[in-house]
C-alpha cells in the first residue's frame, strides 16, 4: 500500500477518503450499479466536499494515475481497465438546494434524482429527470438528458447554467456563460473528460400537474400496438413526450402481480397539462382496451418509477441503440418479430422514444450537445447473472441493431451508447475538434477518464468497453 500523506486544505488526512485492494471498504465500493462489471482500481477515493476532490487529484497526479470519476455506475461498462486509475466515487457529495425564486437548483456531484425531484415537485416546479431515480444528477445532465418533458423543453444540458470542477491541475473553477465559456461549452456534452465536476446548477420548469401513465397490452397484441403507436405520435404537440416498448417482467417475487413473469407492448407518456388535455390527447391510444391503464393527472414526482427502471443493483447489458430518422411500418414488424410473442427473446425491454421538437431545435448558448439528430431513439437490455445469459443477449441485441441499421441517422445519443461508439456518432467533426482541442488545454496528460472518453487522434474509439461476467 503506498503511503499517502497529501494534504487537501482543511481536509485532514487524504488517507481518511481513500481505500485500496484487500480492504473490506474497497470491496464494497469498487462495485457499480450494473453488477456485470467488475470494476478493480488502483485505489478508491470517496470524498465528502471538494476540497477533498482537490486532495484526491493531486494526490493521483503525483502517482501518475488516470482518474475515474463515477456517482451510481450505470454505465460502467464503458470504462476501460482501470488497474492504473483512482476511481472517485462522490456518492457521499449530496447536498443540493433550490432557488424558487430564481427556478434554479444546485446539486453537488452524488446527488441523485430520486433525492431532488420530489422537493421541486412540491414547489410545482419540474427538473428534466430521466427514468431512473437511482440515476446521478451531474452524469446524465453533462452528456445529455433524456427527460419525460424533452420534446417540450429539450436535453437537460441546455438547462446548466454554470458548473463547479476541479481540473487536472488540482485547481476548482467555477464556470458559466461568462467565466471560461469555452470550457462551459465542452461540459454540456464531453462530461467528465474535463474534470470532476463538484456542483452543477440548473434551471426548473414550472409544472405544477402533469398527465402521464402507461397502457399495458399483451404482447400477442404488440404488432398492433406499436403501429398504433407510431401513428398516434405524428399526431400529439411537442408537450407530450412517450415511449412505444416491449416489457419482460421477470419472475421475482418482488414484482407485483399481474405483471411477475408477464410481457407486455406498452405505451408510456407524460404530457404537459391538464387532465382533460391528457386525457384526450390519449383516447386514441385507449380505445384499443388496455389490460392495464395507469394514466392520471400528477405531480411531477409522481412519474419517478414510470418507466419501471429496477431501484437496486443487478447484472445487465444493455444496446441496440440507435438514433432513427425515420421509422417505417417495416421496422416495427421486424422489431416484433425478434421480441414480440413466440420469439424467446431474453431481453427484458425494448423501447422506442419518440424525439422531435425542442430536441431539434439549435438555440443560441447550447453547449457541445445541444440537440439530437434523429426523430427516434432504440435501447434495449437484458439481465446477465451469468455468462451463457450474457452471450445470449449480446446475440439478440446485435440482431435488434442490424434490423434497425437501415434507418439510421448516422448519430448516437451518449446517455444510451452503451457499447463502444466511433467519436463522430456522438458529435459532427467541427464540434469533436473544438472538444478535442478544449481537452487538450483542459487535461493535456489525459489525467480524466470518462464514459465516452475524448481520444487524441480522430481513428480512435471515442469509448473502449470493458465488462465482465457477474
Amino acid at each position: 500500500m503506498q503511503q499517502l500523506v497529501h494534504r487537501g486544505p482543511s481536509c485532514g488526512p487524504l488517507r481518511e477518503i481513500l481505500t485500496f485492494p484487500g480492504e473490506e471498504r474497497y470491496e464494497l465500493e469498487r462495485q457499480p450499479f450494473n453488477l456485470a462489471v467488475d470494476q478493480r482500481p488502483k485505489m478508491i477515493a470517496l470524498p465528502r466536499n471538494e476540497r477533498e476532490v482537490i486532495a484526491a487529484v493531486r494526490a493521483a497526479t503525483d502517482l501518475e494515475l488516470t482518474i475515474a470519476p463515477q456517482c451510481s455506475g450505470h454505465a460502467a461498462s464503458l470504462l476501460p481497465s482501470l488497474e492504473q486509475t483512482m476511481l472517485l466515487r462522490t456518492d457521499r457529495m449530496n447536498g443540493y438546494g433550490i432557488d424558487l425564486g430564481a427556478r434554479r437548483a444546485r446539486v453537488a456531484a452524488g446527488v441523485r434524482w430520486g433525492d431532488l425531484v420530489p422537493r421541486a415537485s412540491r414547489a410545482g416546479l419540474a427538473a428534466l429527470h430521466g427514468t431512473a431515480p437511482d440515476v446521478g444528477v451531474v452524469g446524465y445532465t453533462l452528456t445529455g438528458g433524456l427527460s419525460w418533458y424533452a420534446r417540450r423543453h429539450g436535453l437537460a444540458v441546455n438547462n446548466v447554467v454554470a458548473a463547479e470542477l476541479v481540473t487536472a491541475d488540482g485547481q476548482l473553477r467555477r464556470v458559466d456563460h461568462e467565466h471560461e465559456p469555452e470550457l462551459f461549452w465542452a461540459l454540456r456534452g464531453g462530461g467528465a473528460n474535463f474534470g470532476v465536476v463538484t456542483a452543477l446548477e440548473f434551471e426548473l420548469v414550472p409544472a405544477p400537474e402533469v398527465f402521464a401513465g402507461a397502457l399495458f397490452f399483451p404482447i400477442e397484441r404488440a404488432d398492433q400496438i406499436l403501429h398504433a403507436w407510431r401513428a398516434w405520435v405524428a399526431t400529439v404537440p411537442v408537450e407530450v413526450t412517450s415511449v412505444g416498448r416491449i416489457l419482460r417482467f421477470p419472475p421475482l417475487p418482488q414484482i407485483p402481480e399481474p405483471m411477475r413473469g408477464n410481457a407486455f407492448a406498452l405505451v408510456e407518456f407524460v404530457c404537459l397539462g391538464s387532465e382533460s388535455d391528457g386525457a384526450e390527447l390519449v383516447e386514441p391510444l385507449r380505445r384499443l382496451a388496455p389490460v392495464i391503464d395507469t394514466c392520471r393527472a400528477c405531480r411531477p414526482a409522481d412519474i419517478r418509477d414510470l418507466h419501471m427502471d429496477p431501484p437496486e443493483p443487478l447484472p445487465y447489458e444493455g444496446g441496440a441503440h440507435r438514433l432513427l430518422d425515420h421509422l417505417p411500418a417495416n421496422a416495427i414488424e421486424e422489431v416484433v418479430g425478434l421480441l414480440g410473442a413466440g420469439s424467446q427473446s431474453p431481453l427484458v425491454t425494448f423501447e422506442i422514444r419518440h424525439l422531435g421538437g425542442a430536441l431539434a431545435r439549435q438555440e443560441p448558448g447550447q453547449g457541445a450537445l445541444g440537440t439530437l439528430r434523429g426523430l427516434f431513439a432504440t435501447f434495449g437490455g437484458g439481465l446477465t447473472p451469468d455468462a451463457a445469459a450474457m452471450a445470449s443477449v449480446r446475440e439478440h441485441l446485435e440482431r435488434l441493431s442490424a434490423a434497425l441499421a437501415p434507418y439510421d441517422s448516422g448519430y448516437a445519443f451518449p446517455n444510451f451508447a452503451l457499447q463502444p461508439v466511433d467519436a463522430q456518432r456522438l458529435f459532427p467533426d467541427s464540434v469533436l475538434d473544438r472538444l478535442r482541442q478544449i481537452r487538450a488545454e483542459v487535461d493535456p496528460d489525459g489525467v480524466f477518464i470518462a464514459k465516452h472518453g475524448l481520444s487524441a487522434s480522430a481513428h480512435q474509439p471515442i469509448a473502449h468497453a470493458r465488462r465482465a461476467h457477474a
